[in-house]
């Protein structure tokens, strides 16, 4: 059907998880295989962040090489943003996340 699509999670690929913390992925599928994957399918991406370093880079996602992936698919969809870091707020986290993709947008 037309109206059906996947919406990849950058950072759900989460195979098991601790049976004590289920906060901690102690099996992960290759999230940048797993987005190409999913990309052909996709209705909208959901870029998903933790953490960030000095240079407001994701910590766990290289943003380049996924949002390359994401490019190179073809994809003219929605980018919806999450934030699920414990550091700062969730409108710091959202907006710094968004200042990442665009920052992607214009290197790519």
């Amino acid at each position: 059907m037309p109206n059906v699509g996947t919406l990849p999670d950058f950072g759900n690929f989460c195979i098991k998880r601790d049976s004590q913390n289920w906060k901690i992925c102690v099996d992960e599928y290759d999230r940048y295989k797993g987005t190409g994957e999913l990309m052909p399918f996709a209705k909208g991406v959901s870029a998903k962040s933790l953490e960030f370093d000095e240079k407001g880079n994701c910590v766990e996602t290289d943003y380049s090489r996924i949002m390359k992936i994401v490019k190179d698919s073809g994809f003219k969809g929605y980018v919806g943003i999450e934030y699920e870091g414990d550091k700062l707020s969730e409108k710091e986290g959202i907006l710094k996340t968004k200042a990442l993709l665009e920052r992607m947008q214009k290197e790519l």
